[in-house]
């Protein structure tokens, strides 16, 4: 017996196709007979479809049409630029492969013939299929299948398919094409997202520097929040954007303790070697139930008191009788605005311990009138469809509520609350994360600068 798509390739598969899209199910051997008359009878002229093949390696694979299946006339071909095939488990372990059609393939994307199941390319067949009527031999149905294939990016169909064509089901979906593109407005406008607004966010960034008449070259960003959330992680994405590979400098990672154990202010360069852009990202202890930042410490981090490597010390805290203290310290050394790092796969439940200090943390940085700004961090977790893209999260209303949930707990405008996802487990650099990551970026500094000039201005 098949075992059924599970949440992640269920996911990956909608992804795929475009994201959040709905599925109906049209056709099921297991339920309906392996026919390829009753396949057509229930899958033709439905518009775009996905078919998902179980085989008896638990391997499970398919192919995405947005053309109408046609079992009427001859055998024929259709033509189809967003056709591909995919593979989501192998052996029973989760993957994520896609296998786009060729380019000089376009019009063999599908076969059709009122005597053949659903078929991806144009051959004896192509791709594992059936035709006539198949019946299970030991809870299997043995497909057809050659050992290449043609028409897609897919160099052995062996490999595809594991080296098994025992089918223990196969399924048809209708895909909903009214929510293959989004049918909402977007809660949060920006450019269309290519690589001419990433340059352009880019090099707005690299150009950026603070007011020249308060005398602070770089702009302080301190970056603080619950252990786990993606304080270090923000830094180790803007790096790796500006150096051009993925870096890890700051220690990052998933725990219930704080891996940063010193207050760093962190530079971000040009390139390996070039020169710092005008801000730092400070880094420091996490929030914690029973320990974590001191809201003692916080003060003297928002003041300037405490310096550049600073060992945080479990047994006393940070004060005036502390190596490095900084007595005096100017506006080059305070915090300009305030990023607090929420994981957006816990809000729902967020601890009340912890709103309680997040609360108190808040209520310093508001006594100093330090702008303040919510890094919502992990949002492609809590929003599946936006996992492998999240060049469509402004479109994507389960974000746009989440902002507002947000927006409430900490008691700050909808346009300080900027969803973004880190570097976690690439490895090569992806325009759609550098371009969230510098939004926010961007409007960090912009408010930086609001701070600046009210520092002016008394």
């Amino acid at each position: 017996m098949a075992i059924p798509l599970q949440a992640e390739e269920l996911a990956a598969i909608k992804q795929m196709i475009g994201g959040n899209v709905r599925l109906n199910l049209l056709y099921k051997i297991s339920r309906d007979g392996c026919s390829a008359w009753t396949f057509h009878t229930k899958c033709d002229c439905k518009g775009p479809t996905i078919t998902v093949i179980y085989n008896s390696k638990d391997t499970v694979y398919g192919g995405y049409t947005s053309q109408n299946w046609l079992g009427a006339g001859r055998e024929h071909s259709a033509y189809d630029e967003k056709a591909f095939l995919f593979q989501v488990r192998y052996n029973g372990t989760s993957v994520q492969k896609k296998y786009p059609i060729k380019a000089d393939k376009l019009a063999n994307a599908i076969s059709c013939c009122h005597n053949i199941g659903p078929t991806f390319g144009k051959g004896d067949p192509e791709f594992p299929s059936f035709s006539g009527v198949l019946k299970p031999s030991n809870g299997v149905f043995v497909f057809k299948g050659t050992k290449a294939n043609s028409v897609y990016n897919v160099t052995d169909i062996a490999s595809f398919t594991n080296d098994s064509l025992e089918v223990q089901d196969l399924e048809v979906y209708k895909v909903d094409e009214g929510l293959v593109e989004t049918t909402v407005h977007p809660w949060r406008k920006t450019p269309t997202w290519n690589i001419t607004y990433l340059q352009n966010l880019k090099r707005e960034i690299d150009v950026y520097a603070p007011l020249e008449v308060t005398g602070v070259e770089q702009v302080n960003v301190l970056l603080f929040g619950q252990c786990g959330a993606g304080k270090s992680s923000f830094f180790n994405s803007i790096n790796s954007i500006f150096k051009g590979v993925i870096t890890s400098q700051a220690p990052s990672g998933s725990t219930d303790k704080s891996l940063t154990n010193r207050f760093r202010k962190y530079q971000v360069r040009r390139g390996r070697n070039g020169s710092p852009l005008s801000f730092r990202l400070c880094d420091t202890k996490g929030l914690e139930k029973n320990e974590g930042l001191h809201p003692d410490e916080f003060s003297f981090v928002l003041d300037g008191h405490m310096p550049d490597k600073y060992l945080f010390n479990a047994s006393s805290l940070f004060g005036p009788e502390s190596p490095g203290y900084v007595a005096m310290p100017s506006i080059r050394d305070k915090i300009h605005i305030v990023v607090i790092v929420i994981d957006a796969t816990i809000v729902d439940v967020y601890p009340d311990e912890m709103t309680v200090k997040l609360k108190s943390m808040q209520g310093k940085v508001n006594q100093r009138g330090i702008p303040q700004i919510v890094l919502l961090t992990k949002i492609d977790k809590y929003c599946k469809a936006l996992q492998g893209d999240v060049s469509k999260i402004f479109s994507a209303p389960e974000i746009g509520e989440l902002v507002d949930k947000v927006a409430e707990l900490t008691g700050l405008p909808r346009a300080n609350i900027v969803p973004i996802k880190n570097y976690e487990c690439e490895m090569e650099l992806r325009e759609d994360i550098d371009i969230l990551a510098l939004l926010a970026l961007r409007q960090i500094l912009n408010f930086a600068d609001d701070y600046l000039t009210n520092f002016l201005d008394d």
